[in-house]
């Protein structure tokens, strides 16, 4: 393993408040990104400093790929509305011989077990992203859920009236995924992407306001109105909190529940068993958590950041025609103990379906079964950077036990 003592990747950037530690060198780093690394720095309760990863990049008020460790107060617009958002891999015993040549029935399988993607009229009919009739599998994961889901709505009635058991165990959309992988060895593994869905947004929207509320009433003036927090002992401080680890749990618990589907669906497309909790990886990448740093307790959040002490696992997926990785931390203290979530978007959305020809995602994706239509462009690999750069950026980092390569990757 390597030493911490190793000679370290980041370059520090200064702001009118703590500094700024990144781990860019070698790839693409905005200016608008930049800025708002600034603007959170110079907020008074940051601790030493702020974190950039390599996949960082412009987000809503704060940055994606950001780590913001803070002291008496958070930041909801740094966690996000996809609250526990993350990842989840399990490697199966089966090797790339016993796939069949032709993966399409298994990706069609794959996707009647799990809904994904959402219907354009989905306030006024059925979304196809979420459950119409409850499966018992996720009627019985809700449960461990639904009390403390039941005590936040008493004091927040504005979350009852959301997709909440609907969305357990749906994939969703955007960058959210599920695929078949390959690793060095052709071993087979499972590994998907997604969040607490369409009640962590809800969570997420909710407390974001009634912390823009309580800044305009404290009169307390911000760089970004998006920066709004909520200090330690005001109203919403601990309802924020309590949501947020909620959400995670819930977020956790999505994952599991359609990685149980998935298995479920790839043994329905084979003619023999197989096991498939080898090895298994499941950890948040948008999310808070209390832990201790240079000296003090503060609350950590990492807004598209995987946490990487020493020895634990995590996992850095590139995009639907590149290489992710199965990691395992170094535990650099300099980067709170973090590494990437991803390789990080280099087009908006809107840029990429403007400039990328549907000729030019069909070549990226050539050897990946998968969805390959005008509404998955802004998701082809160069709407994202270098993965490869991403990962020799934070080589002081996480050091990489498996590299894996899709075969089969659904979209919602």
């Amino acid at each position: 393993m390597k030493s911490r003592a190793e000679t370290t990747n980041y370059e520090v950037m200064e702001s009118e408040g703590v500094p700024i530690k990144s781990w860019t060198k070698g790839v693409p780093f905005e200016e608008q990104a930049r800025q708002q690394l600034k603007n959170i720095a110079s907020l008074p309760f940051i601790h030493k400093w702020v974190a950039a990863m390599p996949d960082v990049h412009l987000g809503k008020g704060a940055t994606i790929g950001s780590v913001v460790p803070t002291l008496g107060a958070v930041i909801p617009a740094a966690v996000g509305v996809d609250i526990g958002c993350g990842m989840m891999a399990v490697k199966t015993n089966m090797n790339a011989s016993q796939l069949p040549d032709n993966l399409f029935a298994m990706r069609t399988a794959i996707e009647a077990a799990v809904p994904h993607g959402r219907s354009a009229r989905a306030r006024k009919g059925r979304d196809k992203g979420a459950w119409n009739n409850l499966p018992t599998d996720v009627v019985n994961a809700w449960t461990n859920l639904s009390t403390d889901f039941e005590r936040l709505c008493d004091k927040h009635t504005v979350l009852k009236k959301t997709n909440n058991v609907a969305h357990l165990g749906t994939l969703g959309t955007g960058n959210h995924f599920i695929e078949i992988c390959l690793d060095e060895a052709d071993q087979v593994w499972f590994m998907l992407h997604s969040g607490s869905r369409g009640v962590g947004n809800r969570i997420g929207t909710h407390f974001i306001e009634q912390a823009k509320k309580d800044m305009q009433r404290w009169h307390i003036n911000l760089p970004d109105r998006d920066l709004a927090y909520l200090p330690e002992g005001s109203d919403h401080f601990n309802d924020y909190v309590d949501a947020v680890e909620w959400a995670q749990n819930f977020a956790r618990t999505n994952r599991e529940v359609m990685m149980q589907r998935v298995i479920g669906a790839v043994k329905s497309s084979l003619s023999f068993d197989f096991e498939a909790s080898v090895e298994a990886v499941n950890c948040h990448h948008n999310y808070i958590s209390r832990e201790h740093h240079f000296g003090k307790n503060v609350i950590v959040t990492r807004k598209g950041a995987v946490r990487a002490r020493e020895g634990e696992m995590g996992i850095i997926p590139g995009s639907m025609g590149a290489r992710s990785f199965i990691v395992r931390g170094l535990g650099n203290e300099d980067s709170f103990c973090s590494c990437s979530h991803g390789a990080g978007r280099v087009m908006s959305r809107t840029q990429a379906k403007k400039v990328v020809s549907m000729e030019a995602h069909l070549q990226a994706t050539k050897d990946v079964e998968c969805r390959k239509d005008k509404d998955v462009i802004d998701e082809t690999p160069s709407a994202y950077k270098n993965i490869d750069k991403v990962m020799e950026a934070q080589s002081d980092l996480v050091e990489v036990v498996h590299t894996l390569k899709q075969v089969i990757c659904v979209k919602g």
